[in-house]
């Protein structure tokens, strides 16, 4: 049985935070992609050195992808080699913004941190960028009990989180209170098996890769 490390085991689905950025990026410029706002992975060093760690390897069009809060597409485009790629979020705004500028990806409404709709053991690579950042321990802890009946034995999963022993994430009020240690005690309780990590590229936070 996997041991639980935080008290509380539903998610706190009243914040509109998500939903609030999103309105406030829409009534200054509607014109970009949603989310480039925070860096082009095309042009910021440390996105760009992420997304040729963590992300280009792992494209195949044999396999199927899954990502957690999208956006706009600024890292889906980077997904679109897959087979089948589902983008979830519980914010159906952020969805449809997505739609927006990107069609092909299946998206899925899910209920706070669950993947309605994706078969079990499908899913060969599991992404997030810019989405755990915001999220509490207790709500992380359940995704990573949520997510493992749907990947498969294989699977790599890449999240990138906060790490709150960081200057420019203790001065961000929006930034979950999270940091390495932590996320890795938290990946292995759940049972899984870290594979690789980058705590030092990003300013305010890390990336995690690991594997059921």
């Amino acid at each position: 049985m996997v041991r639980c490390l935080y008290l509380r085991d539903v998610p706190d689905l009243s914040s509109t935070m998500h939903v609030d950025m999103l309105r406030s990026w829409q009534e200054r410029d509607s014109r970009s992609v949603y989310g480039m706002q925070w860096g082009d992975p095309e042009l910021v060093p440390p996105l760009l050195y992420t997304r040729k760690r963590f992300v280009d390897p792992f494209v195949d069009s044999s396999k199927t992808a899954l990502e957690i809060g999208p956006g706009g597409g600024r890292w889906t485009r980077y997904l679109l080699g897959f087979d089948r790629l589902y983008v979830v979020d519980y914010h159906a705004e952020l969805l449809d913004e997505l739609a927006r500028n990107i069609s092909g990806p299946i998206p899925i409404r899910n209920n706070g941190t669950d993947f309605p709709g994706v078969p079990e053991a499908s899913v060969d690579f599991l992404f997030s960028f810019g989405t755990f950042v915001h999220l509490d321990g207790h709500i992380i802890e359940q995704y990573l009990a949520n997510m493992r009946p749907v990947l498969a034995p294989d699977a790599d999963v890449v999240l990138h989180y906060t790490d709150k022993r960081k200057v420019m994430a203790q001065e961000n009020s929006g930034f979950a209170d999270m940091d390495p240690d932590r996320m890795r005690l938290l990946v292995t309780t759940a049972g899984y098996r870290i594979l690789d990590e980058d705590v030092t590229s990003m300013w305010h936070s890390a990336v995690i890769r690991f594997s059921p």
